[in-house]
């Protein structure tokens, strides 16, 4: 049986009500996990998730109609946890929450490692790229309030562009974990935060809320 790649975002077979069923389905979604993550999702087959599952091929179709949808299925409810998190700045310390908001942003992206599949996949997947985009545009719209609102209070610089601060604060957390995976060295989140923290705040600013609502 060939892997067709025609299904659209959405398409999700039943889940199995049966417990012994859902186990098997649930071990072909961590396997699939697993060996994307470990070879890549090109180089990964439907035979081999289902032998790393430990079951028969024909159980990999029972619950899936490809690897495509397998992934998609991995994606499901997990898009917005692989996008950057959004501080509301209003109610403490806005670094020492950024680092915070940080560091359980990038253990979460370990955690699950789908992270490292999506660049492949966008490049061909222009259903995913559009899911993706709707995602993170979410994302934006709601940094975005958050700025609007540290503004309207006087805690920003008075010419700044939430719009565009608001997709430089995306682009530099979601470069963070490239910038692991090409050098090798761990990202300094609190580093991170400082900076998008000196593009939000004045210094005086930014002093006096660490006092204020530390």
């Amino acid at each position: 049986m060939s892997e067709r790649e025609d299904t659209l975002i959405g398409e999700f077979p039943i889940i199995p009500k049966q417990e012994r069923a859902q186990q098997k389905r649930k071990a072909l979604l961590e396997s699939g996990r697993a060996m994307f993550i470990s070879k890549g999702y090109e180089q990964t087959t439907a035979k081999e998730i289902a032998a790393h599952a430990g079951v028969a091929t024909g159980t990999f179709y029972r619950y899936f109609s490809d690897k495509r949808q397998l992934l998609l299925s991995l994606l499901e409810d997990k898009l917005e946890r692989l996008l950057p998190p959004e501080p509301s700045w209003v109610s403490c310390n806005p670094e020492k929450l950024l680092t915070t908001l940080l560091e359980e942003h990038y253990k979460r992206l370990n955690e699950l490692g789908l992270h490292r599949v999506l660049p492949e996949l966008l490049l061909k997947d222009s259903e995913l790229c559009e899911v993706l985009g709707a995602a993170r545009r979410k994302v934006h719209d709601r940094i975005h309030l958050g700025l609007k609102q540290a503004n309207e209070k006087g805690w920003t610089w008075e010419d700044l562009d939430l719009e565009t601060v608001s997709w430089a604060i995306m682009i530099l957390v979601e470069n963070g974990y490239e910038k692991e995976r090409l050098t090798g060295q761990k990202e300094n989140v609190q580093n991170i935060a400082k900076v998008i923290c000196r593009m939000i705040f004045p210094p005086d600013k930014l002093e006096q809320l660490r006092n204020q609502l530390s």
